[in-house]
């Protein structure tokens, strides 16, 4: 016999797609088998065995007409059929090949086409139903969907059920879940350990994993369980967009059940017809008495009444089959299967942000629920956001552990204890068991949600959001309301700046760095500052037109402003001028072309920093006398080409920074601003230094380098204060012994110059050690060896 085995390959397919098969396309699958073995055992028959033995008629030529075999009939028939008389005892004088020759003859030509073929028509039709059944399983493009989602539910199946998906999301499911209920949540231990074997896979999926109703004592996820839970998610995350884009499952089944349908019509009609045409006696008319003497014979079909039975067998099958197939129909059709809702399992978890699913991902999922529904609610969780996050807040805090980030803990330039997070996936919990935090930064950190835990950081003062967006409850602004003192936002948009940032009442500091929409630009509008009764410091980095309207909300006790305009031109400047308490002001990359005269209203202003704009000219600095507080004015990063005469009028001026311009020269009546003690105009032109400077007897620092100076004035060794002097860069050709008089100089620059050798002198400025010596290394070996050795002493 031919072995069914043998037909394997034609729905030969991984186990595991079993879960795929709901209960109508199993039964048709056994019922196929059954239709095969008729085949099969009709074939080996037909195979084995004698089709056709056939006899020759004796009746006369004259009756011809008649049917040959009549008289073979049971006796009951023939009476029935007229009365036929007995023949027996007839010798034919025939030879066995002959008798053989008549066989074939007759079985070809007298035998009907139905009753010969019938097992192979069965094998044939069986076949079609069976490439039908499985062809959305061959198809490349069904098979690799079906494939990726199979090997989805592969992963679900691991040791993390029990422990991470129970223990980390349970606190959010549980709350909606009634008991024996619990949604078990699957892991990614196949994503991580490689590809299971086929049989292990499919006794995986064959054994779904029993419900969880007792907490599990482990408190914690191991980092790499962990990384393939995270993995998992992100791996059901894309094959939901992958899938979700068409319906290409959906449509091939629905064809392959309408094919199945249309080919059970036709089988069951045919069979119908010509089941009858098997018959046990067949008369057989050939021409062969020139060969056998015979033209009429009466032949027996051997099989006929074995095949008879098959055939009803076969017809009972079939239409057991087409029902099935006309099931499936009904269950494609009656309910739209391209949208799957997770109503009731969000309904029992709680988690209400699971999504519902469309196209092929819905069709999959209706399929799946006929084999175990439970399949279905792994999914959903795998959906979820909420569950998401949760995991990785799990994996976050195993992998940040208190001890770890109190090894970065550092001091910041304010002297507080400091933690910097950079570029993680969320915030760790365990950051809030740090009580002695007093400054946190987050950086590139997506989606802050800040839990009830941040109340234990009782010492917390200043919080810096570096393109991390945060959401902060409002028990917890109630919390910060009082205590944050300075807070530093970082965005794309000022308008990401979270809207709880302007309701911290206790704020002193608050520093904001994005740009304003281009349609927003010109007005600059800002966030209300009213509620910042504290406020001292605001710090606006940004593209405005003009200074924000909301600046005024403060102005009664704001002391430092400084706005960084990127180089956008800052037009409007007149709501300075009721800054009246202002202190410091930074005006930098504001495109200024002149000083604002707003500034010189402001009477208790300390500082001003005008770097980087296109400031030429300066002969508004005379105003700068109504300003009598005045100690520091930086000019630097312009584009100032002299220095106006009265410049002599600040003499309360104490720091003037004008490097990075274009002088080069510098007026003698700057020697008249007898209050300074910083004196910056390094980056410059100049060649020649006026002998006034030396009437500066407050001047401590003196900065020099990179101007084309040749010569220095002796009185510049007048200022007997300077501890720094920097001359680097020039093209100094001897230093003068003067220098010596400096007693309080520590740090003296002379690289980059045209120096041949250094005064000796050099050792009477008792502050000056070897380590603030900036000098060539073969000009510093030149001094005297008491000298070197008087400034390498500690």
């Amino acid at each position: 016999m031919i072995p069914v085995a043998e037909f394997k390959q034609f729905t030969e397919q991984q186990p595991a797609f079993k879960v795929l098969k709901p209960w109508w396309d199993v039964l048709a699958e056994y019922i196929t088998v059954a239709m095969l073995m008729i085949g099969v055992f009709g074939c080996t028959l037909q195979v084995t065995q004698d089709k056709i033995i056939c006899l020759p008629s004796h009746e006369p030529r004259e009756n011809s007409s008649d049917a040959p075999c009549q008289q073979l009939l049971p006796r009951g028939v023939s009476e029935q059929m007229g009365g036929l008389r007995e023949v027996s005892g007839l010798k034919n004088n025939l030879d066995l090949q002959q008798y053989s020759f008549i066989n074939q003859l007759c079985y070809e030509t007298a035998l009907h086409w139905y009753a010969k073929y019938f097992p192979y028509l069965v094998i044939i039709h069986t076949l079609i139903f069976m490439v039908c059944t499985s062809f959305w399983f061959k198809f490349p493009g069904t098979s690799s969907k079906i494939e990726h989602f199979i090997s989805i539910l592969g992963c679900f199946d691991s040791p993390w059920d029990h422990t991470g998906s129970v223990r980390g999301l349970r606190g959010r499911t549980n709350k909606g879940l009634a008991p024996g209920r619990a949604v078990v949540v699957a892991a990614a231990a196949g994503a991580g350990s490689g590809k299971a074997g086929e049989g292990e896979k499919e006794k995986m999926l064959a054994e779904p994993e029993k419900v969880v109703t007792e907490p599990p004592a482990v408190t914690l996820l191991d980092k790499k369980e962990g990384e393939q839970a995270k993995a998992l998610f992100e791996k059901v995350r894309k094959f939901r967009v992958h899938v979700e884009e068409g319906d290409i499952l959906y449509t091939m089944y629905i064809r392959q059940t309408v094919l199945k349908v249309c080919k059970f019509l036709a089988i069951l009609v045919y069979n119908l017809i010509y089941v009858g045409k098997i018959s046990f006696l067949v008369a057989c008319r050939v021409e062969t008495s020139e060969v056998t003497g015979y033209a009429s014979f009466c032949c027996n079909h051997t099989k006929a009444h074995l095949f008879s039975k098959l055939a009803f067998c076969y017809i009972s099958f079939v239409c057991v089959y087409g029902l099935t197939c006309l099931y499936t129909l009904y269950w494609l059709f009656h309910r739209p299967l391209k949208e799957y809702s997770f109503r009731s399992v969000r309904e029992e978890t709680g988690m209400g942000d699971i999504p519902d699913v469309k196209n092929d991902f819905a069709f999959m999922l209706h399929l799946i629920d006929q084999y175990d529904s439970l399949y279905s609610k792994r999914f959903a969780v795998f959906l979820s956001e909420v569950s998401e996050s949760r995991l990785k807040q799990l994996n976050l805090n195993h992998e940040w552990t208190p001890e770890k980030l109190r090894q970065k803990l550092q001091r910041n330039a304010r002297g507080q204890l400091e933690l910097g997070l950079c570029m993680l996936p969320g915030l760790p919990d365990t950051v809030f068991e740090l009580s002695e935090l007093e400054a946190l930064r987050l950086e590139a950190i997506c989606d802050v949600t800040f839990p009830p835990g941040l109340s234990q950081l009782v010492h917390l003062q200043e919080l810096s959001l570096l393109h991390s967006p945060a959401r902060l409850p409002f028990s917890l602004q109630v919390f910060l309301r009082d205590r944050l003192k300075v807070i530093r936002v970082k965005c794309e948009e000022l308008r990401e700046v979270p809207l709880w940032v302007f309701g911290l009442r206790g704020l002193e500091e608050l520093h904001l760095e994005g740009l304003f929409p281009p349609e927003l630009a010109r007005a600059a509008t800002l966030e209300s500052l009213r509620e910042l009764k504290q406020l001292k410091v605001l710090s606006l980095r940004s593209n405005a037109g003009k200074v924000p309207a909301s600046v005024t909300d403060v102005a009664g006790h704001l002391q430092r402003l400084s706005l960084h305009n990127d180089g956008a031109r800052l037009l409007a400047l007149n709501s300075l001028k009721k800054l009246a308490v202002l202190r410091e002001l930074e005006l930098v990359a504001c495109g200024l072309e002149r000083i604002p005269h707003a500034v010189f209203s402001l009477g208790a202003l300390q500082e001003l920093d005008l770097k980087d704009n296109h400031l030429r000219s300066i002969e508004e600095i005379l105003s700068f006398q109504h300003c009598r507080k005045l100690v520091t004015l930086r000019l630097w990063h312009n584009q100032i080409a002299y220095v106006p005469e009265h410049v002599r009028k600040l003499r309360s001026l104490e720091q003037l920074y004008l490097s990075h311009n274009k002088l080069e020269t510098l007026p003698t009546q700057l020697g008249l601003c007898s209050g300074l003690r910083l004196l910056d105009i390094s980056h410059n032109g100049l060649r020649t230094l006026p002998p006034e400077l030396g009437l500066l007897q407050s001047l401590q620092h003196l900065a020099l380098s990179y101007n084309a100076l040749e010569v220095l004035p002796d009185e510049i060794f007048f200022c007997r204060k300077l501890r720094t002097l920097l001359l680097g860069y020039n093209r100094l050709s001897q230093l003068s012994p003067h220098v010596g008089a400096l007693r309080a100089l520590s740090r003296l620059e002379l690289k980059g110059n045209r120096l041949e050798t250094l005064p000796e002198e050099l050792g009477n400025c008792g502050g000056l050690k070897k380590a603030g010596l900036l000098v060539e290394n073969t000009l510093y070996e030149g001094l005297p060896a008491e000298v070197r050795e008087k400034m390498e002493e500690e």
